[in-house]
C-alpha cells in the first residue's frame, strides 16, 4: 500500500452513480477552497490529470483491531461500484492529534480521514478541510441530512457555514446502571423523571463499603471528568463554556458552570459517592463498572459492547437526568473530512459519501455495535444487538441512547474560535478540580477563562504545524 507521499495523479473520469457532471463538481470544489482563507494554507486542491489507470485515495481511520477488516471488506463494494478509484486503506497514526498536523502541512496528509471532538474543528480552523457545503447542497438530498442529528451535523461546521465534515456514528451519553444492585439496596430504578436531586439520594443509598475492611468499595456513580463529559453537565444547568454568541468569550467561571462543576466535585470529594480515578485504581470508567465496583456509570453508547461482553449482571440504560435548566446528552462529533490539499476532490466526495451511506452506518453498527449517525437505522442496531447479546441485553432500554437524537436534546462539544491550546488549560484545571480535588472551583475557573481570553487574543497566528494540540 503506498504511503501518501507515493501517490500518483491517475484518470479524473466521472466515478459511475455521480449525480454532479465533472465540470460541475470542479466548479463546486474550486469554490470551495477559495472561500476557506486561514491562518495555515496547504497546498490548494486541483483536478488529477488524466493517466491510464485509476484515481488513487488514501482513506486513514480508526486503528483499532477490528475496524481495518471491516472497512477493507466494504471497500471491495465501493471499487465493485467505482472502478475508476482506487482507495488504499492506513490506520490513524499513534498521537492523532499530534501528528496530523505536520502531515497537512507537509502535503502528506490523506485525502479521506476521520476526525472527531474538538481537533477536527480545530483542523478546519486553519484550513486543512474541504468545505462540503456546496457538495452537500448540490448532490445530497434533505432525506439524507434529516437522518442525521441536527446539532451533530451542525457541530461539523464552522460558525460562518463551512462544512468540514459528515457525521461518522452518533454516540450518545447515557446513564448505565446495575440492576442487581440496585435491588440488593431496595433502591428503584432510573427514570426519565430523574432530576439531579434523585440521582444524588440514589448515589449515596448504592455507596457502600461490601467486604467490612473500613473501606468504600461500591460508588454510586462516576464519569469521566474531561472535557466534553463534563461540558453535559454545565449545559444541564443552563451554561456555557463558549458564549453562543461569540466564540471568543469564555463562559466557564459564570455562576452556571461553576454551579455544574461544583456539583461535581461535592459528590466526588465531599460525599464521595462517586468514584475518582484514583479510588478506583485508574481503570477505566466501563471496568469499573463491569466489575462491580460502580452502581451506575455516565457513558456513551460507544462502551455498549465492552460492558455487555464482560458484564456479569443485569444491565439497565437510562437518560442522564434533568438538569435545574434542561436534560442534556452528549452527541459525538465523529465525521469524516476531506483534505483541502487532495488532488481528487472529485473522487474523494465520492468516497465520503460511501463511508456516511446506510450502508457503511449498518456495517459499522454490526461489526462492533456502534450506534449509527442515520436514524432510519437504529432499529437494526438494536436488533445487531440483542442478537449478539440475547440475555445481557435484555433487559436494557436500547432506545435511551437514541432518544436524544429523536427529541433534539443534544448537545455536542462547545468549540472556541481558537482552539489551540484550549483542551490544555481545560484538562488540567478538571484534572486538579474532579480528579485530585486539590483546587476550588471559584478560584479556577477564572484563571481557566483568563488563560483561554489570551489565546483567543491570539487567533489570528497559530504556529505552523501546531494549530491542534
Amino acid at each position: 500500500m503506498p504511503s501518501p507521499s507515493q501517490r500518483r495523479p491517475a484518470s479524473l473520469r466521472a466515478p459511475p452513480g455521480s449525480r454532479l457532471s465533472r465540470r460541475a463538481f470542479l466548479k463546486l470544489a474550486g469554490a470551495a477552497v477559495a472561500g476557506g482563507a486561514a491562518a495555515c494554507t496547504p497546498r490548494a486542491p486541483s483536478p488529477t490529470p488524466r493517466g491510464s489507470g485509476p484515481v488513487q485515495l488514501v482513506y486513514q481511520d480508526w486503528r483499532t483491531e477490528w475496524f481495518a477488516p471491516m472497512a477493507q471488506q466494504m471497500l471491495e463494494v465501493f471499487h465493485a461500484e467505482h472502478p475508476n478509484i482506487r482507495v488504499f486503506f492506513t490506520p490513524d497514526p499513534e498521537g492523532l492529534r499530534q501528528q496530523m498536523p505536520a502531515a497537512f502541512e507537509a502535503g502528506t496528509a490523506p485525502d479521506v480521514f476521520q476526525g472527531c471532538c474538538d481537533y477536527f474543528p480545530a483542523w478546519a480552523q486553519v484550513g486543512y478541510t474541504l468545505d462540503l457545503a456546496p457538495l452537500v447542497a448540490a448532490d445530497l438530498d434533505q432525506a439524507t441530512i434529516a437522518d442525521w442529528d441536527a446539532a451533530q451535523y451542525k457541530a461539523l461546521a464552522t460558525r460562518d457555514g463551512k462544512q468540514f465534515g459528515l457525521p461518522k456514528y452518533h454516540g450518545a451519553l447515557a446513564l448505565y446502571y446495575n440492576k442487581d444492585v440496585f435491588d440488593e439496596y431496595g433502591v428503584d430504578y432510573p427514570t426519565e423523571a430523574w432530576t439531579y436531586a434523585e440521582y444524588l439520594e440514589a448515589m449515596k443509598r448504592l455507596t457502600h463499603d461490601r467486604d467490612g475492611d473500613g473501606q468504600t468499595d461500591l460508588w454510586g456513580s462516576t464519569l469521566d471528568p474531561i472535557y466534553d463529559r463534563v461540558q453535559v453537565h454545565v449545559n444541564a444547568w443552563g451554561g456555557h463554556y463558549v458564549d453562543p454568541a461569540d466564540p471568543a468569550r469564555c463562559l466557564m467561571a459564570e455562576p452556571q458552570a461553576r454551579q455544574a462543576i461544583e456539583w461535581l466535585r461535592a459528590r466526588l470529594w465531599d460525599d464521595q459517592v462517586m468514584a475518582t480515578s484514583l479510588a478506583v485504581q485508574k481503570v477505566a470508567t466501563r471496568e469499573a463498572f463491569y466489575t462491580g465496583r460502580l452502581a451506575m456509570v455516565e457513558d456513551g453508547s460507544w462502551a455498549l459492547k465492552d460492558i455487555l461482553t464482560h458484564a456479569q449482571f443485569r444491565l439497565g440504560v437510562s437518560p442522564l437526568p434533568a438538569g435545574p435548566a434542561r436534560r442534556a446528552t452528549l452527541a459525538t462529533t465523529d465525521g469524516y473530512g476531506i483534505y483541502a490539499g487532495t488532488r481528487s476532490p472529485e473522487a474523494a466526495w465520492e468516497l465520503v459519501k460511501f463511508l456516511t451511506s446506510q450502508a457503511y452506518g449498518r456495517a459499522l453498527a454490526r461489526t462492533n455495535l456502534l450506534q449509527p449517525a442515520r436514524a432510519s437505522l437504529v432499529e437494526e442496531w438494536i436488533g445487531f444487538v440483542r442478537n449478539e447479546f440475547v440475555t445481557a441485553a435484555a433487559a436494557a432500554d436500547l432506545a435511551t441512547f437514541a432518544s436524544s437524537h429523536l427529541s433534539g436534546e443534544s448537545v455536542t462539544v462547545e468549540t472556541f474560535a481558537n482552539l489551540n491550546g484550549v483542551r490544555a488549560v481545560t484538562d488540567a484545571a478538571f484534572e486538579e478540580i474532579l480528579t485530585l480535588g486539590r483546587a476550588a472551583v471559584d478560584e479556577r475557573l477564572p484563571a481557566v477563562c483568563e488563560s483561554i481570553s489570551a489565546i483567543q487574543q491570539g487567533a489570528a497566528a497559530p504556529a505552523a504545524g501546531g494549530c491542534c494540540a
